[in-house]
């Protein structure tokens, strides 16, 4: 078996639109599908940090890292729960706009300081949480990652904000990160009774089509709840609707953006389709039977 690590950014240049949300109960649904995954937390407000039950710490973040202080390992940190870690974000990250801004490598630093884990094949996903804006961090993020997922809430002003990050995406392409596409659109806080949204989530499948992911992350309560307790909402509470939401997502998610392949058989296989990579089934635990976790691969 071989693992591909995919780097996948979650951005969006206007805030309030579940990005925070996204990236930690995407990280822990995958965990618990038994796949590895590094979340690095690239917003000096440190959301992503605290919602995964870590406090700031000074020297613990890519900051170092990009000042060439420390190796990326020495800042990569457990969380309580098996198969997901994280680089911390602090404070200092805030001044990495005006120190790093006018390095000449400021596009590639990311990738650069990313390399060596990415490299290693330990993780089958590095999950980048940028910032809200598109300064020197979120470019470089952008520069440093597979493809963009962007979550957006169903109302017209969040369009706008769609627009900027694929505009950024497409300018990131074209000039410094050829291999950059838009892995997908999920909407998130989703009210199914309003018209408008219904309108909005139409539209945006019309322009973007097979790009917007089919599951949708409806309002809940619970969601709202689990960043001030440290615990993604789908170990908080399994069974609420905003968990089952995510843990349907990160189903989708990683048949779209599967990350394990067993070796292919060799040339003289007696049927040219037996010579492609199949993608692994692993065993599913009891655990995840009774719970309706199993793997789409």
């Amino acid at each position: 078996m071989t693992r591909q690590t995919k780097t996948i950014a979650i951005a969006n240049q206007k805030g309030g639109v579940g990005k925070t949300t996204t990236v930690v109960n995407l990280a822990a649904a995958l965990s618990a599908r038994r796949r590895t995954v590094l979340v690095v937390d690239l917003d000096p407000q440190a959301h992503t940090t605290l919602a995964l039950g870590l406090e700031k710490t000074a020297g613990v973040s890519i900051y170092p890292v990009l000042a060439g202080v420390k190796p990326v390992d020495d800042v990569i940190q457990p969380t309580k729960w098996d198969n997901l870690n994280i680089i911390p974000s602090e404070v200092d990250l805030a001044g990495a706009e005006l120190e790093f801004g006018a390095r000449q490598d400021r596009l590639e630093m990311i990738r650069a300081a990313l390399a060596p884990v990415r490299e290693s094949g330990v993780f089958d996903y590095i999950i980048l949480d940028c910032p809200p804006s598109l300064g020197i961090v979120m470019t470089s993020a952008l520069v440093a990652t597979d493809g963009v997922l962007i979550p957006i809430q169903a109302e017209y002003l969040a369009m706008d904000g769609l627009a900027l990050i694929t505009g950024s995406i497409e300018r990131i392409r074209q000039s410094v990160n050829p291999g950059l596409e838009l892995n997908g659109i999920v909407f998130t806080m989703v009210n199914s009774t309003a018209k408008l949204t219904a309108d909005v989530m139409n539209e945006v499948r019309n322009h973007f089509g097979e790009k917007v992911y089919e599951t949708v992350i409806p309002r809940n309560v619970r969601v709202s709840e689990a960043p001030s307790m440290g615990v993604p909402v789908v170990f908080l509470d399994p069974r609420s609707k905003g968990a089952q939401a995510y843990k349907t997502f990160a189903w989708e998610f990683q048949a779209k953006n599967p990350t394990r392949f067993t070796p292919p058989r060799p040339p003289a296989a007696s049927h040219p389709a037996e010579s492609a990579p199949a993608v692994e089934k692993p065993e599913v635990k009891a655990d995840d039977a009774v719970s309706g976790d199993t793997d789409p691969q």
